[in-house]
């Protein structure tokens, strides 16, 4: 038995070395096994990483909801946040990394283009260099749609005004010069109902002044009643630019008729050419026309009085003509037979047959008829020597 104490005694101090030197390497083993090979966790840590995950899935959710939320978000920004939700935590980590953005850029995209319906030409040109430029950029399009539209809205604007007023009343052109030093807001409100306002106090003075100097009776009384109600802007200025000028053009057709009622044969044919013409050609007569036709018909009555006066002098001439023949017969238009032995008082001048111009004398109406006396005796003494030379030539014949 002490041979068997002694036995274990040695064994055991055997060992031991062995044991000590054993501990440590197994001690690092186990390190790095630990390192190579993590341990399976435990409850606690599992049920620690469970709740952090449902936190995250919890504060996504609530991120979602506040982008859908937004006045700003689409329909499709709407739409694709509720799936994203209804998708669980992974979908809803994808949405608030990646998809809400490229979904903003589409919406910005498409909130600038609707822009251009109503834009004035330097907001159209800043869209479209937008788009040539920077159209998938998300910064550079949200700051175009909250800052750069304004400005060159504002722009266009004051290029607006400018041409409202050129050539307006003087309510407009005050009206619009104070818009334009004044702001953006001022500037909008005045294009949109001011401008309207001041060009019905120009209107009212313009319509007042047609009436004072209009003659026609239509388009006075329709002033009056028009200025005596409450027209608004907009009726006021389609009677300036429309219904004036119809009126217009009845009065002159009262007035057209009025005056070639009686008128010479050239203003009535102008008139009622006038009448079946344009309203533009009423308006010519009634300036030019009528006068240029008034003048015709003066000429016209001038030369027929002439006419007329010197039928007359010429029917004077000829009576005073016959009534002197009858008292001178010898001045050869009358029928007179010449037996008065008094002087006579026409023309004693004759011209020979043969043209030559030499005048032979004369001693009045006696001489006349022995003159013709005398021919006669000369034609029968003429005759008879003829037959007496007849007989004689048929007598030596035998």
């Amino acid at each position: 038995m002490k041979f068997s104490r002694i036995a274990a005694a040695v064994t055991t101090a055997a060992l031991a070395p062995a044991v000590l030197l054993a501990s440590p390497a197994f001690a690092a083993g186990q390190e790095e096994g630990k390192a190579a090979q993590p341990t399976a966790p435990t409850a606690r840590d599992q049920a620690a990483t469970g709740q952090a995950d449902e936190g995250q899935a919890e504060q996504d959710r609530k991120t979602i909801l506040a982008i859908i939320a937004d006045p700003m978000a689409s329909e499709t920004m709407k739409e694709a946040g509720r799936k994203a939700i209804a998708d669980g935590p992974a979908a809803m980590r994808r949405f608030i990394e990646t998809d809400q953005h490229e979904i903003r850029i589409d919406d910005y995209r498409v909130l600038i283009l609707r822009l251009a319906n109503d834009a004035g030409p330097g907001l159209k040109e800043g869209i479209n260099e937008l788009f040539r430029n920077d159209s998938r950029n998300l910064e550079k399009l949200r700051h175009f749609y909250e800052v750069t539209q304004h400005e060159l809205r504002d722009q266009d604007n004051r290029v607006a005004i400018a041409q409202v007023i050129a050539g307006g009343g003087p309510e407009l052109v005050e009206a619009g010069k104070k818009a334009l030093n004044g702001t953006p807001a001022e500037r909008v409100v005045f294009l949109e109902t001011g401008r309207y306002l001041a060009q019905a106090a120009d209107d009212r003075a313009e319509l007042a002044r047609i009436d004072e100097d209009w003659d026609g009776p239509i388009l006075s009384e329709a002033i009056s009643k028009l200025l005596g109600g409450s027209p608004t802007p907009a009726e006021l200025r389609r009677f300036l630019e429309v219904t004036q000028y119809e009126l217009r053009d009845q009065d002159n057709r009262v007035a057209i008729a009025k005056i070639i009622d009686g008128g010479g044969p050239e203003l009535v044919k102008a008139g009622r050419a006038a009448l079946a013409g344009t309203a533009a050609d009423r308006a010519e007569f009634l300036k030019t026309g009528q006068h240029e036709a008034r003048a015709k018909d003066k000429k016209a009555q001038q030369e027929q009085g002439k006419g007329e006066q010197g039928k007359g002098e010429q029917g004077k001439g000829e009576q005073g003509k016959d009534e002197q023949d009858q008292k001178d017969p010898a001045s050869g238009s009358g029928s007179g037979s010449g037996t008065d032995s008094g002087p006579g008082t026409g023309n004693t001048t004759v011209t020979p047959q043969g043209g030559s111009g030499s005048p032979l004398a004369a001693t009045g109406a006696g001489n006349a008829a022995l003159i013709a006396g005398g021919a006669g005796t000369a034609l029968l003494a003429g005759a008879g020597l003829l037959l007496a030379a007849r007989m004689r030539r048929a007598g030596s014949t035998r």
